[in-house]
């Protein structure tokens, strides 16, 4: 087993979250819905391929993937066997936690989605999301941050995992994941439903998830909580 550096997600977390507040600081969530959308609303709002395959499909193969990574917690196949079952059972949670946590976060948000706003046909009035958290913005809320994308994001727990036992697997599982969130996060965009800002912070979410997940493994680990589990299937 590769020793790995505890200080690596850190600094990426560090900077993504610098990144993410620029973001916030500029104009490119609205920059980028008028490329989609107008005072007559987004014309993709309702497209087939967007309502059908890539959310509702989406989604249903990403509760398929979650529901296959809690049974393998306990049944692994050939290749999971590689990892021992408290890492089997934080690839399961994962997703769960992270999932639960964006879907809770929405429910008490007050920020509206880009279709809602009245320079898309609706009634609501932009402001940056992080305001909100002090102000309605006029609209029905609850979009914020993308739950959709963490359908994506949400399995970037898959790296933590791996990434002592087999660093190749463990960054294409990061990028993987990575690349669906951002795809998924793209659709919905161009249906109206999310700004990017939404669906890059959906992002963030789901690696502090995923990081504090994999930080109460070590630790309890180190305190031979999870002895009885530690050693490969």
């Amino acid at each position: 087993m590769q020793k790995i550096s505890r200080q690596g997600p850190a600094l990426a977390t560090a900077l993504l979250t610098l990144v993410l507040m620029a973001w916030d600081l500029s104009s490119l969530d609205l920059t980028l819905a008028h490329w989609w959308g107008g005072s007559g609303g987004f014309p993709l709002q309702e497209n087939w391929f967007l309502t059908t395959v890539a959310h509702d499909g989406a989604r249903r193969a990403a509760w398929v993937v979650t529901v296959g990574l809690c049974v393998a917690a306990w049944w692994p196949p050939g290749w999971l066997k590689r990892l021992d079952f408290a890492r089997r059972l934080q690839l399961a949670a994962t997703p769960l936690l992270a999932v639960s946590l964006v879907s809770l976060l929405k429910s008490f948000s007050a920020i509206s989605c880009p279709w809602g706003l009245a320079e898309f046909g609706g009634v609501a009035h932009y402001s940056a999301h992080w305001a909100q958290l002090l102000q309605l913005d006029g609209g029905s809320g609850g979009c914020f941050p993308a739950g959709h994308a963490a359908s994506g994001f949400a399995f970037v727990g898959g790296y933590f995992a791996f990434r002592e036992t087999s660093p190749f697997i463990a960054r294409r599982w990061l990028a993987s994941a990575v690349l669906a969130g951002l795809v998924l996060g793209a659709a919905q965009q161009m249906r109206g439903a999310h700004f990017m800002s939404h669906t890059l912070w959906t992002g963030w979410i789901c690696w502090c998830v995923a990081w504090a997940l994999d930080a109460v493994r070590v630790w309890a680990g180190q305190r031979g909580l999870m002895t009885p589990w530690s050693d490969p299937a």
